[in-house]
């Protein structure tokens, strides 16, 4: 599972519903990378910390968008 980076200029492109999708998915991702590590382990350790970051871009544009 390959997981990529968020720019914040790419976040401030996406409209309210992609963004809550965007947000959704990766919750869900973050989810199960934590249940694998505590399972079994996991191999790429960092996607978790960039799981975390994307999670924490797309709710600064949200609460941003929900002050606007």
């Amino acid at each position: 599972m390959a997981v990529e980076i968020l720019k914040y200029s790419d976040v401030e492109k996406l409209d309210a519903g992609a963004l809550g999708a965007k947000l959704e998915q990766s919750r869900t991702t973050l989810f199960t990378l934590r249940m694998q590590k505590g399972a079994s382990g996991i191999e790429k350790s960092h996607e978790l910390k960039i799981l975390k970051s994307n999670i924490a871009k797309l709710l600064t544009k949200k609460n941003a968008k929900a002050k606007a």
